[in-house]
């Protein structure tokens, strides 16, 4: 007679299995406290529990570890490392940043909407085109090109809308404003195309890139990994969505590029797709369509979420609203600037307080909160950490923005002082403490052009309006959490017009 039948044995054996990796994982950490692993299901449970609030979960956890970092496991091989310690975040960005590449859960998950752009590819074919990105971000035809596309939507579109929503007392959102004036300046650097959806121009590719990212994004929070893959394959439910308007993007970046290689170099435009194009054509329409559409996922989602969140802490904050205006008068004095006239770029570089008030905006709100690798093989993280060959590897920014042991007890409060010296100039910070921009070998090219922009915006508008935000005073909104972190329901707010002259 049979004590135990095969399939009994074969549990046993899995369960003991389990119990002894688990076991010697948990012996190569510092880290004893961190995310509750339960038997089998790894963190699964608080996982489903925690979803809607994934970031403020991650942050209390790592807030309660010795070192701000903590192990990850969940069943389907989900098993990694998240950190919120500049030194391990230096470690994966710069130090050892070979040994952690984007690697292959990050680009199947994305591989249908970014292909082999810059964003979602290691190696050879990540290195030609960030020294061709790397290239034309450092020209300065580039630059004014980007400047004049701005102050154009700035001044003819954004600003009316405004003006138009204070005369008529009407509520508006804020937020859905400021990424359509995004799209309509990414996609005019990207392709020179202006689809004026700021200018109420309903656009079906600026509806579709915005389902395809978030779509795209939810693949990675899956409770079952891989089930996105079964649902693809059936066409059903969000994978049928999504397949629908990564279509309708590719489909609108298709056109215009091949009619741009069938002009040829008769065709000397600014914009970015001509810039790649170069004069040999010696890229593919598609791997040109993949480049483009990274880019503008990057200046469509970055600087409307950070801007958004802006808005929001400013509205509470008139203290600190009042020394950007204080600025922006002296810096019309000194420059016998006329109230409302664009500004220039010397005088956007001279907003050193508004620079701080955005910086510590993004400090708290970053536009793309989380950020992951995978490890190629197995490493010991500056902090003791084990991070296992195919593990994930996150450092969280939101968390570290809300760690007291890198910004000191203050750390939740909002604060543009704490970027500015005893003279009132503002200071750079260690990038891997404040990796807002990613830092190291992948550091955001669009870094200066972005705060050029996003100072450009906030000081038309800071000087010229008011912003009453129609949401419960006090109380935090909800985030979707995208590829960028986007205020649910958007910002609504009553617009009021400022008095305010530079003499």
């Amino acid at each position: 007679m049979e004590l135990f039948s095969f399939p009994t044995l074969i549990f046993t054996a899995l369960i003991s299995l389990y119990f002894y990796y688990y076991f010697l994982n948990l012996n190569k950490n510092p880290n004893k406290s961190g995310f509750k692993i339960y038997p089998l299901v790894g963190v699964l449970p608080d996982f489903l529990r925690n979803r809607h609030r994934f970031l403020e979960w991650v942050t209390d956890v790592l807030s309660n570890c010795p070192t701000n970092t903590a192990v990850f496991y969940r069943p389907g091989n989900v098993h990694g490392v998240v950190t919120a310690n500049p030194l391990n975040v230096e470690h994966m960005l710069k130090t050892n940043f070979e040994n952690f590449p984007k690697g292959i859960r990050f680009y199947t998950r994305l591989e249908d909407f970014l292909g082999d752009g810059i964003f979602n590819v290691d190696g050879e074919i990540w290195r030609i085109q960030r020294k061709s990105a790397s290239y034309e971000f450092s020209t300065r035809s580039l630059r004014s090109f980007a400047m004049e596309t701005a102050q154009v939507e700035i001044h003819t579109r954004l600003i009316p809308i405004l003006e138009e929503a204070a005369k008529m007392d009407r509520i508006i959102d804020i937020q859905d404003s400021l990424e359509r004036f995004a799209f309509d300046n990414i996609i005019k650097l990207a392709f020179n195309v202006d689809p004026n959806c700021l200018g109420g121009a309903e656009s079906e590719f600026m509806q579709a890139f915005e389902i395809a990212t978030t779509l795209s994004s939810g693949r990675f929070m899956y409770a079952i990994p891989y089930l996105y893959k079964i649902k693809k394959i059936f066409n059903i439910g969000s994978e049928k969505k999504l397949q629908k308007s990564i279509k309708i993007v590719h489909e609108f970046a298709d056109k215009i590029i091949i009619s741009r290689m069938e002009e040829g170099a008769e065709k000397k435009d600014e914009d970015l797709l001509s810039r790649f194009m170069g004069d040999s054509n010696q890229f593919s329409a598609k791997f040109l369509r993949d480049i483009v559409i990274s880019f503008i996922l990057a200046g469509r989602d970055t600087t409307s979420s950070a801007l958004t969140w802006f808005f929001w802490m400013l509205s509470s904050r008139k203290d600190i609203e009042e020394k950007i205006l204080e600025e922006l008068v002296q810096i019309r004095r000194r420059n016998g600037k006329k109230f409302g006239e664009a500004y220039n770029f010397d005088e956007l570089r001279e907003m050193q307080y508004l620079h701080a008030a955005i910086s510590e905006a993004m400090r708290l709100y970053p536009p793309v909160p989380i950020d992951t690798r995978s490890c190629l093989k197995d490493d010991i993280l500056p902090d003791g950490t084990f991070v296992g060959k195919d593990w994930f590897f996150s450092y969280q920014a939101y968390s570290m923005g809300r760690m007291e042991n890198i910004w000191g007890k203050d750390c939740g409060e909002y604060k543009p002082e704490r970027w500015l010296d005893e003279n009132g100039v503002y200071k750079q910070e260690n990038p891997f403490k404040y990796p807002v921009f990613h830092a190291g070998p992948r550091m955001c090219l669009g870094k200066d052009m972005a705060y050029i922009q996003m100072k450009s915006i906030a000081a038309s508008v800071i000087e010229k309006f008011e912003f009453d935000v129609q949401l419960e005073s006090g109380k935090c909104p909800e985030y979707v959490l995208s590829l960028t972190l986007r205020m649910k329901g958007g910002l609504p707010v009553k617009v009021k017009e400022r008095c305010m002259t530079s003499s």
